[in-house]
């Protein structure tokens, strides 16, 4: 592995290229090139400049984008981490398809400079297999991809092809997980964030290793808050400590589960409500897209509300609440909506789905919705 950035070259379409062909690709303006392939040189530029920083954005999936400086020898650390636990060797093939103002794409770069892996670039699109003739050793994609690459049987068959997949950028509900489960290819969800450079534990999906539990790398440390929060100390890729805001527990193995956010946690009348906790329950039957979510309540202080997409028997769903869920844990409202608010790069916007909320609400009397009666509350 070349860790030296100075003496890295990109493998791209079976091609070397040192810093001075970006620089010269660059001169030439965008013009000459595909909106992919030129934020890819721009990327390089950046990345082969003298600075040892470079500049990312947040998602803003729990709160305002931001942006990040981080170290580009941190970068390369997560890369090697991320190779070597997948046994990456240079040449292999791996697939860029995903919006490089964001780290997990950036990752998928640097781990091709580090590793020397031969990069191919796709727009970053729902469908990133669509045009695929090669057989690829690695591919990283956020989960609506997967979802709509294994809708598509020619696209599914690109990806059965495939060596390895990992999943980032988002939670693998139980639905795309079964269909995963019968995939060849050793498919990985993540764990991680901007401030851990990408991921800091992998999950595996399939196969017999398949598993519930995350399991960090080798130097990854972690532990608890008293709020039960993850607290993870990764010297390789971090500087500090990081306190994250995601509910954990954590196993004598050294394995993990997240339970969710505690930005997600509704506090409703003293009892405390995990979103996604309660989105898992009710996936089983809500064929739909939907989000959890609350707004405030003279009485409950914050309210359980489901937004669910698209004209379904809201009826039939609120019969299904009252059979399934614990009084505290039924929504007591829920309003149809056309669409669930989204970060750019497709997570569910938490804060737009509690102002969506609170804007049906306040015009209850001009959107469909439905308010349970206070005995299906407590």
């Amino acid at each position: 592995m070349i860790f030296n950035r100075q003496q890295q070259c990109l493998l791209l379409d079976g091609k070397e290229y040192t810093s001075e062909d970006i620089r010269q690709l660059i001169a030439g303006g965008a013009e000459a090139h595909s909106p992919a392939y030129w934020d890819l040189y721009l990327f390089l530029n950046e990345w082969f400049n003298d600075s040892p920083v470079i500049t990312v954005h947040t998602s803003g999936s729990t709160g305002t984008p931001k942006e990040l400086m981080v170290r580009k020898d941190r970068m390369m650390q997560s890369a090697r981490l991320t190779c070597e636990f997948l046994n990456l060797k240079k040449g292999e093939s791996a697939l860029l398809c995903m919006n490089l103002r964001y780290i997990g794409a950036m990752m998928v770069v640097v781990r091709s400079l580090v590793a020397g892996l031969n990069l191919l670039v796709r727009p970053a699109s729902g469908h990133p297999m669509a045009d695929i003739k090669e057989s690829l050793r690695f591919v990283a994609m956020v989960p609506l991809q997967v979802y709509n690459t294994l809708q598509v049987p020619e696209e599914k068959e690109r990806l059965k092809q495939t060596d390895i997949l990992i999943i980032g950028g988002g939670a693998v509900d139980e639905a795309l997980e079964t269909e995963i489960k019968h995939l060849p290819t050793a498919v990985y969800s993540t764990y991680g964030m901007t401030e851990t450079l990408s991921h800091i534990a992998l999950r595996r999906l399939n196969g017999a290793s398949a598993s519930e539990h995350y399991y960090p790398f080798p130097s990854v440390k972690l532990s608890l808050s008293a709020e039960n929060t993850l607290v993870i100390d990764a010297p390789l890729v971090c500087d500090e400590t990081l306190q994250t805001n995601d509910i954990a527990r954590i196993y004598p193995d050294g394995s993990f589960m997240i339970l969710g956010r505690k930005d997600n946690v509704i506090n409703s009348g003293g009892i405390k409500i995990q979103a996604e906790e309660l989105e898992k329950l009710l996936r089983p039957f809500i064929p739909v897209p939907f989000v959890i979510t609350s707004v405030p309540d003279p009485r409950l202080g914050q309210a359980v509300t489901l937004l669910i997409v698209g004209q379904l028997d809201t009826r039939e769903i609120e019969n299904k609440l009252q059979t399934t869920l614990e009084p505290y844990y039924r929504p007591k409202h829920i309003f149809i909506t056309e669409s669930i608010p989204q970060t750019e790069n497709g997570k569910i916007d938490r804060v737009g789905c509690r102002a969506l909320a609170a804007s049906y609400l306040s015009h209850s009397h001009q959107f469909p919705s439905i308010e349970l009666h206070d005995d299906a509350i407590m």
